[in-house]
């Protein structure tokens, strides 16, 4: 089951749909049950989305609910809370301070991790025609999930609010993307829904060493994309420029994708750049720091912190972190922890609070403790306790993750000597050299760690297949099935383990033979752990091949597994050779 969680878990998108409903707390109760009953996971049976946040306004009648999760498990959970929302509101009745066109007013997917903003367009296209069709709501689809260019807007989409529909629904040019040719009662009932995707959007605030409002303001339209109007004479007090048309002649800002505006905040009693970065592939956080920095210093003023609104995606952090550390001309091949803690320093996100990432980032959120545990664990306990875990009466682990974690500690030998050479004094103009060794090495390190578990959970699928039924034909002949893939995938395994510490020997070599001549002893020891590592799971691959009963499955991975040993021996001599000569 760690498995199954570890790869639902690689894509998640985010979810925000807004339904018109801000002030009847069963309904909105019944819509967020909805959606965590369509999004649980029928195979696990737990949840597959995560209610993240749920805001009612009563002034807007309206409520802004987030959650998270694997896409297939959001569009499911997506579905439910529209056909709940479109079963208990009707808009005949609904009154509210916010435009808004149907029950579920917005609905749309954003991108988190390994999944596009594109294939989020073509996924809100599908929940879109599957809504009509199922439940014959209309839909528009807006931005990045626009069949036409006009639709991008969302206002455009949503003109003329729910009043407009009866309308808009008999003209083929503003008819829904998915609805009928005429106004049916259902559409009358639950309005139309406009579905989209976009890209996360940050809500970020910059601290300013000043209370003046005024100036807060200055900045701001020094950097939004917008910019500030044109003036004749005095940029102040001038008279704003028109054009032929009579519209607003605009100064554009220097940061694309982000609107700003200048407040004073009584609780913190200085004035901050409030920012909105609504295209966080084109200006990530950092740029956005950095040009907010500049631009408050051209005025005297210094930016002395930054105050993330909400939550963002794990990347943003990442992404500044080593945007950072490369500004310093220090090796970016560190820990994920050690990144975001230069990120959180680098802009000040702790000025005005102490700021937590497994409060702050989304993927942390989604992600359950115990899951996580569960899925990792041997590489969570400490040295000892792998140690002693290892003594003990049971079968697991074993050798297969013993040679993956002696691969891991080679890879990570190789990636000290790296950074180590990165720092060191007189040789500052090769930092980048030995950052991308140890960002190489680090990667190789992650999924060796990933391999010391997963040869454990490889192991316990040979048992549970050894655990099934076997009293009539078809249950033998079923345990038979589940045993040849369990053994073929318990093969499998080992066979990744020596790939990946194979790949340590380029960079123990890289190290012994550039790297700091004081650690050469190290890159030496982490060519003998990587031979040991590459030995070791050849032994496993070798034993749970004996066990397939596709005999030309299993001599094509010895055989692989014989090829890459005989190269690992080659290889551990020549590193070792090139540490010998540096010792003597």
């Amino acid at each position: 089951m760690g498995l199954l969680i570890f790869r639902y878990m690689e894509r998640i998108i985010e979810c925000v749909p807004n339904f018109s409903e801000g002030r009847n707390m069963e309904v909105i109760g019944a819509i967020v049950a909805a959606i965590e009953k369509g999004g649980r996971d029928a195979v696990c049976d737990r949840p597959g989305v995560k209610v993240l946040d749920v805001d009612p306004g009563e002034a807007t009648n309206r409520t802004v609910v987030t959650f998270v999760g694997s896409p297939e498990a959001v569009l499911e959970a997506a579905f439910q809370g529209v056909k709940k929302a479109g079963e208990l509101i009707d808009m005949r009745q609904h009154h509210g301070a916010h435009p808004r066109s149907g029950a579920t007013d917005v609905l749309p997917l954003i991108p988190i991790s390994g999944i596009t903003l594109e294939e989020c367009g073509e996924l809100a296209r599908s929940l879109a025609k599957r809504i009509y069709d199922e439940l014959e709501i209309p839909c528009y689809c807006y931005e990045s999930a626009a069949y036409k260019p006009e639709r991008k807007n969302l206002a455009v989409c949503r003109a003329g609010e729910y009043e407009a529909l009866p309308e808009k629904i008999g003209n083929p040019e503003r008819k829904p993307d998915f609805g009928p040719d005429t106004f049916t009662e259902k559409a009358a009932f639950s309005g139309a829904t406009n579905v989209g995707a976009r890209d996360f959007l940050i809500a970020v605030n910059y601290n300013l060493n000043t209370t003046s409002t005024r100036r807060a303001n200055a900045v701001a339209f020094d950097v939004r994309e917008k910019g500030r109007p044109k003036r004749e004479g005095n940029p102040i007090t001038g008279k704003i420029v028109k054009d032929a048309d009579g519209n607003t002649v605009m100064i554009p800002g220097t940061l694309k994708g982000c609107k700003a505006i200048g407040w004073f905040i009584d609780e913190y009693g200085i004035a901050q750049v409030s920012m909105n970065i609504t295209d966080i592939n084109t200006t990530p956080l950092h740029v956005a720091f950095d040009e907010v920095c500049r631009a408050a210093q051209a005025r005297g003023l210094r930016v002395t912190g930054t105050e993330i609104v909400g939550l963002v995606p794990k990347r943003t952090l990442i992404e500044a972190g080593r945007y950072f550390l490369e500004k310093q001309h220090r090796s970016t091949g560190i820990s994920e922890d050690e990144i975001m803690k230069i990120a959180i320093k680098s802009m000040g996100l702790d000025d005005l609070k102490p700021f937590n990432p497994k409060e702050k980032v989304i993927e942390y959120l989604v992600e359950d403790e115990a899951e996580a545990a569960s899925r990792e664990r041997l590489v969570r306990m400490t040295c000892k306790g792998f140690a002693l875990e290892t003594a003990s009466e049971s079968p697991a682990p074993g050798g297969g993750s013993i040679s993956a974690y002696m691969g891991a500690l080679g890879a990570a030998l190789g990636t000290m000597v790296a950074n180590l050479s990165s720092h060191k004094a007189g040789w500052d103009d090769r930092w980048k050299e030995f950052s991308d060794w140890a960002d190489k090495g680090q990667a190789i390190m992650s999924r060796l760690l990933s391999l010391v578990d997963e040869d454990t959970a490889a192991f316990d699928r040979i048992m549970a297949a050894l655990g099934m039924p076997k009293g009539s034909d078809e249950e033998k002949k079923a345990r038979a099935e589940a045993l040849e893939e369990a053994t073929l995938y318990a093969t499998e395994v080992p066979l990744k383990t020596m790939k990946a510490a194979y790949e340590v020997f380029e960079l123990a070599g890289a190290m012994a033979s550039h790297g700091n001549p004081n650690s050469v002893s190290d890159a030496g020891v982490g060519a003998l752990a990587a031979r040991s590592a590459v030995l070791g799971a050849q032994l496993n691959v070798r034993i749970n091949a004996a066990g397939l009963s596709d005999r030309q499955a299993a001599d094509r991975l010895c055989a692989e597994a014989s090829e890459i040993a005989e190269k690992a021996v080659q290889a551990e001599a020549q590193v070792l050779e090139i540490v010998n000569s540096k010792i003597a």
